[in-house]
């Protein structure tokens, strides 16, 4: 792992929600203050990941955070504290147009997929569980070959070819007038490595994507929750 850069004018944080800050059984308590405290030394605090924005607004504020949304793995951005409009980056549509379709070549595909849909504008959400290596094989043969099958763990998304975290992290890092080298990310899946390959440092908060941990600067010695509180805690200890 790459030693981290002590000389730099870090001004951000961006963490992944899902297998990062919290799984299914929510936070654990002890991050929360930790969280805090990264505000309370000067770094404001962003949130990017494949959940909704209508999901990932009340997480920011109950946190208290200083930072912006991106949502939708890149698709959806906002800004509220700087008072910028939301800015959706792609149109979902045909991402659900392709989920029915795929319904129809592969046995047992429930086109529904997550309840979360509902509230997605900009890509289509399958279960963790559909055949991931069909859909990518279905869609590169087919009139859907603009589109991007992107597993996180947590859900398969069918998302527009031009949107990845990046995307959406550039655009809101630019709206802030802040350089993406001065920035930490922190993730757990494939769909972190375009985030990591934008920043200053980035952290690999589990070990069970090789591909994520080959992306990253840093990976931590526990996974999930626990092994975001190891970093922050070293980070802490580093920056204060």
């Amino acid at each position: 792992m790459n030693e981290f850069p002590r000389d730099r004018k870090w001004e951000m944080v961006v963490f992944d929600i899902d297998g990062t800050l919290m799984d299914f059984e929510g936070f654990d308590a002890k991050m929360i203050p930790l969280i805090r405290k990264l505000e309370d030394i000067g770094l404001i605090v962003s949130l990017a990941s494949g959940r909704t924005l209508p999901n990932i607004t009340p997480i920011m504020q109950s946190l208290a955070l200083s930072g912006f949304i991106v949502a939708e793995n890149g698709g959806i951005v906002w800004d509220s504290i700087e008072g910028h409009e939301i800015r959706v980056l792609a149109d979902g549509s045909r991402s659900e147009k392709a989920a029915k379709w795929l319904a129809t070549k592969i046995d047992g595909f429930d086109e529904k997929g997550i309840e979360s849909n509902r509230w997605r504008e900009t890509e289509w959400c399958l279960g963790p569980n559909e055949n991931y290596e069909k859909m990518c094989e279905l869609l590169n043969d087919s009139e859907w070959s603009d589109l991007l099958v992107v597993k996180t763990g947590f859900a398969i998304h069918i998302i527009s070819s031009l949107i990845d975290k990046s995307v959406g992290l550039k655009i809101a890092l630019e709206q802030r007038g802040i350089n993406p080298l001065n920035v930490i990310a922190c993730g757990d899946g494939p769909n972190d490595i375009p985030m990591f390959d934008t920043v200053g440092w980035s952290v690999a908060i589990d070990s069970k994507f090789e591909e994520v941990v080959d992306a990253s600067d840093y990976n931590t010695e526990k996974n999930g929750k626990s092994g975001t509180i190891e970093f922050i805690e070293k980070l802490i200890q580093i920056l204060e």
